[in-house]
């Protein structure tokens, strides 16, 4: 079971619902054969981490691959700089730009260009760490380096990591997705069996969930809402679920409490039985949405 937990904006509680569930269940799941996977994919700005502090298991580097010009066998034909949809190259005349922070790895104008001239090479973009907490909790963390715009490759191969390692049935898998509704959160959920929804009970809240509902409804995935900081703000979020037959399925309290452990870098569940009780419920909604599902 996959997983992926998503807002319309950042700071709705992603990381807090994210980092919680994980906690639960590899608690919930000692004893049992089944196992715990939370990855971070908000390769931007990763934070899980903070939460979560394993021994390193995994070290990679990640790279993308990017065209490199060969003027000794270019012709200045132009057909590489006409064939590119995304200008990450300019013909000069007498000269080829590449432009990586542009390019998107789509090999036209490497597999187009009549003399080779444009051979697609490495081009670092990122790193990816596996860490093991215990037998029943492991965590990835995929970083983008310093001054990389893109975060969708590293997000693929992310992705990849976890069907190739990672696919078997004793794995209950958590995303932890980028925040917005852009080209890296669509490209976290893929895969994903179910996606939650987080949000705050806020005018701002609520008008980027809507976004968000938008985004899963083209993208025909199944979701459900997860209101955090719950206690603040109004009913708009509440209303209009009911109204649209959207299931809520959680109402993490707003509490002083977990904002002084959120801020020292700890999980909740453990420590405030309210949330305890709240993120066990929200666990049992998702086996009763992916069982009406299947």
């Amino acid at each position: 079971m996959q997983i992926a937990i998503a807002s319309g904006k950042g700071g709705t509680g992603k990381t807090t619902l994210a980092v919680n569930l994980s906690v639960l269940l590899a608690e919930k799941f000692a004893g049992s054969r089944q196992k715990v996977l939370l990855i971070d994919m908000d390769v931007e700005e990763p934070n899980s981490g903070l939460f979560i502090k394993g021994k390193l298991q995994q070290q990679e580097v990640k790279y993308r691959l990017v065209p490199e010009w060969d003027e000794d066998k270019c012709t200045f034909c132009k057909r590489c700089a006409n064939v590119c949809e995304f200008n990450a190259i300019a013909f000069l005349g007498v000269s080829v730009l590449v432009f990586p922070e542009l390019c998107h790895s789509c090999y036209a104008c490497s597999d187009l260009c009549p003399e080779d001239a444009l051979p697609m090479v490495q081009h670092r973009m990122g790193e990816t760490k596996i860490f093991s907490l215990n037998n029943h909790l492991q965590f990835i963390e995929s970083r983008l380096d310093i001054g990389v715009e893109q975060a969708t490759p590293l997000i693929e191969q992310t992705r990849k990591l976890i069907k190739e390692q990672y696919s078997g049935n004793e794995w209950f898998t958590i995303l932890d997705s980028p925040p917005g509704t852009s080209c890296p959160m669509m490209e976290a959920v893929k895969d994903a069996d179910l996606v939650i929804l987080v949000t705050e009970p806020t005018p701002f809240g609520f008008h980027d969930l809507k976004l968000a509902m938008e985004t899963m409804d083209e993208l025909e995935k199944h979701y459900a809402v997860v209101i955090n900081k719950y206690g603040i703000g109004n009913d708009d979020v509440l209303n209009y679920c009911n109204e649209k037959q959207i299931p809520i399925i959680g109402k993490i309290p707003n509490l002083r409490a977990a904002a002084r452990l959120y801020s020292a870098g700890k999980a909740m569940v453990d420590a405030i039985p309210e949330i305890r009780v709240e993120i066990e419920n929200i666990y049992q909604q998702i086996l009763k949405l992916t069982e009406a599902e299947t």
